[in-house]
């Protein structure tokens, strides 16, 4: 795949995420830039989707929110989380025909990158992501121009016990999703991401 351009953000609040986004999506449609992964993580906050608030699906009212763009509900992002926001381009490479196409290779990239520590993350009918242990750890979001994508995806390592729990996602319970650590298993952030980064090419190019 062509070269592309990985950027470790730290700890972004959402708002500054989304103008940056914005703008590099931009950038990718006039080809002033390569695909461009983001990796970074939010202070607590929850996100409010399109469904969410056409069904008038709030979280507790404890928790601080924002309205996005990309599809789906409910999305909780806060600490012990890593989040990718990919603005790649797709539709170049094979078995890139549909967003549930392009869903289906994210989630995969995803599971390749918790087997390598040992856990078993698979596909659930009940909503795209990832799960493990019948739990919801991973969530998937995109939103699309001209076929260059922005918003991404969300993996729960060690999130602030209950807080994830607390938030319904879309058409699911409260405690459906999760955090690995409340599950039992230990992944370091600093290591998820060199799994994801280690696989980024060869899973995008299957």
């Amino acid at each position: 795949m062509p070269m592309m351009d990985v950027r470790e953000l730290g700890i972004v609040p959402y708002e500054d995420a989304q103008v940056l986004m914005r703008e590099l999506q931009q950038q990718r449609i006039d080809g002033q830039i390569s695909d461009t992964l983001l990796v970074l993580s939010h202070p607590e906050v929850v996100t409010v989707g399109p469904r969410a608030r056409n069904d008038g699906i709030l979280p507790p009212p404890d928790y601080e929110t924002i309205g996005v763009d990309r599809g789906g509900g409910l999305t909780w992002h806060g600490p012990g989380q890593v989040v990718g926001y990919p603005i790649f381009k797709w539709g170049e490479r094979n078995g890139e025909a549909s967003v549930a196409d392009i869903i289906h290779i994210i989630e995969g990239w995803l599971i390749d990158a918790l087997s390598v520590f040992g856990v078993n993350g698979v596909r659930d009918e009940r909503m795209q992501g990832v799960w493990v242990d019948g739990y919801k750890v991973c969530s998937i979001g995109l939103s699309f121009l001209r076929w260059v994508s922005r918003h991404g995806f969300s993996v729960n390592l060690n999130t602030p016990p209950g807080r994830v729990e607390g938030v319904a996602g879309c058409g699911l319970a409260a405690d459906t999703t999760t955090s690995l650590a409340q599950l039992g298993y230990d992944v370091a952030p600093e290591a998820f991401v060199k799994a994801l980064l280690t696989l980024m090419q060869t899973t995008l190019e299957q």
